[in-house]
């Protein structure tokens, strides 16, 4: 990796943290919390959020 190129990984760790967060939100959990456990695991807390099942099921 150059050192070019690193700050276009933050920026897309980062806004991958956002999209979590989101998600996390939409699924009735904790935003905040999913966003920084997701700064830490990246794509990985993607694949889990996405994988767990919602809060609200009777919401679609």
């Amino acid at each position: 990796m150059t050192a070019g190129n690193s700050g276009g990984f933050a920026v897309g760790w980062f806004t991958l943290a956002l999209i979590n967060a989101g998600l996390a939100q939409g699924k009735g959990r904790s935003g905040m919390n999913r966003g920084l456990l997701s700064l830490l695991l990246g794509p990985l807390a993607t694949l889990l959020l996405v994988l767990q099942a919602s809060r609200h099921p009777d919401r679609s």
